[in-house]
């Protein structure tokens, strides 16, 4: 049977909708004990046979573990075990120009060899996943409080992980920072331009007490911008849902502005709450008449399919894509929908993420039979493999970039926890009062430190 949403308001029991809540926060968060490395910390990047483990997703481990403690999920002293291993790691890991280092000038590689912890397919430092990376560790920091030796060694290491990183560096001479850097050809060509994830690199950046990024790395960041209109709601564009979701897993945007925000009268928190909108309100006008989409099905974002493939379906030859930054409203898009997506929407727009959060797991069934909660992907236009009890296309996999936004986000909506512990780090705050942020929070607190450099 595919699933279908349909267009009449269902009202989700909120008793219900709690117990499915905390179950899929459990259950996710199994990820990041099972799939890891507990000598070095390392978190596999995806449940295929043989890969990798992601800075990435080991960064939002470490963001998790503290939600894990909160929630009884894990003792506090296996958390600081584990927390402990990993920043060892990262802080006596190899740091160097050579190739098969671990890191280097502060950043660390995309892709790491889950033992070792060399890098792994002659892939990039990068930039973006080390952010990810350094902001757990930061929250770990903030998070592992107690006069212990453990806990202060916790702190210890996350700020010196943290001031290690050379952000300066990262912008080989241009003002906006580059996406990486390989042994072999040097930094990539690609910068971080446009809305998109960058937003918490940025303010990272900013914040550094030792090799801060310049205040006009922001500004020429955001001149990059477009604000449009869609769907009757303006925003600021950015197609995939993640984009509009992974930096505010971090930072409560809520009330503080910059510059561009503060001209459009709004903010990236409200932002994000139109995205949310903007999305469903495109699944619901279904404009490539894909199966499945409605007011309760919904959630494009950069995710894997079913392809590279054609197929010819009801008449319609389809274009099927492997991983790809799918986005609204102007694609790509192939039919794939991405559940995990719409419950990191969570704290943006509750009212529309709630029932189809219900819709996925009751409806849909995509949470049955799966150890972490959702499957990365799902396709209800493709038939999928012959004999699939969905009778249309589901990832077969998990990623652990998935899996930490649905932790952490479905805990910032009910206690803010993560939000509480980034606003309390002197290098958020510095970063984004150097980024021209006000308001909001921020006009309560005492202002972070000045960086040098």
């Amino acid at each position: 049977m595919r699933p279908h949403s349909p267009e009449t308001d269902h009202p989700v029991n909120t008793s219900a909708m709690q117990d499915d809540l905390a179950t899929l926060q459990r259950e996710t968060f199994d990820y990041f004990i099972r799939e890891a490395n507990p000598a070095n910390g390392l978190i596999l990047d995806k449940t295929e046979a043989n890969w990798p483990a992601s800075i990435a997703a080991t960064g939002l481990a470490l963001a998790s573990y503290p939600v894990g403690v909160e929630r009884g999920f894990v003792t506090r002293r296996a958390a600081v075990e584990r927390t402990l291993a990993t920043l060892r790691f990262f802080w006596n890991s190899p740091q160097g120009p050579e190739p098969d280092a671990t890191g280097y000038r502060g950043f660390y590689y995309h892709f790491l060899d889950m033992q070792t912890g060399r890098r792994a397919w002659q892939c990039e430092l990068s930039t973006i996943d080390s952010t990810l990376m350094l902001a757990g560790a930061l929250a770990a920091g903030e998070y592992f409080d107690a006069d212990s030796a453990a806990e202060a060694e916790i702190r210890a290491l996350a700020e010196a992980l943290y001031c290690r990183a050379d952000w300066r560096w990262a912008q080989d001479g241009g003002h906006t920072v580059t996406h990486g850097w390989t042994p072999e050809h040097g930094f990539l060509k690609y910068r971080w331009e446009g809305y998109d994830e960058a937003l918490l690199l940025y303010i990272l950046g900013l914040g550094s007490p030792t090799h801060p990024l310049p205040e006009s790395s922001y500004t020429a960041w955001t001149a990059t911008f477009r604000w449009e209109n869609c769907y009757g709601y303006d925003y600021l564009y950015a197609g995939p849902l993640f984009i509009h979701q992974l930096s505010h897993v971090w930072i409560d945007f809520r009330g503080v502005q910059d510059a561009f925000m503060r001209s459009k009268g709004s903010d990236y928190f409200e932002n994000s709450r139109r995205a949310t909108f903007v999305h469903q309100r495109y699944a619901v006008d279904n404009p490539r008449g894909f199966e499945g989409y409605g007011e309760h099905c919904w959630g494009i974002t950069a995710s894997e399919g079913p392809g590279p493939s054609t197929l010819k379906l009801n008449g319609i030859e389809r274009q099927f894509e492997g991983y790809v930054g799918r986005g609204v409203p102007y694609g790509p898009d192939d039919g794939t929908l991405a559940p995990w997506s719409v419950a990191a929407s969570l704290p943006f727009a509750p009212e529309i993420v709630r029932p189809a959060i219900s819709f996925c797991i009751h409806q849909a069934k995509l949470k049955a039979a799966n150890a972490y909660g959702f499957k990365a992907a799902f396709n209800p236009t493709h038939p999928g493999t012959s004999g699939n009890a969905f009778g249309w296309w589901v990832s077969p996999w998990h990623f652990g970039l998935n899996e930490g936004p649905v932790v952490l986000m479905i805990e910032n909506d009910a206690s803010g926890l993560l939000w509480r512990l980034m606003r309390s780090c002197r290098y958020i705050r510095s970063g984004l009062q150097r980024a021209g942020f006000e308001g909001g929070w921020l006009r309560d607190l005492e202002p972070g430190p000045t960086p040098t450099g």
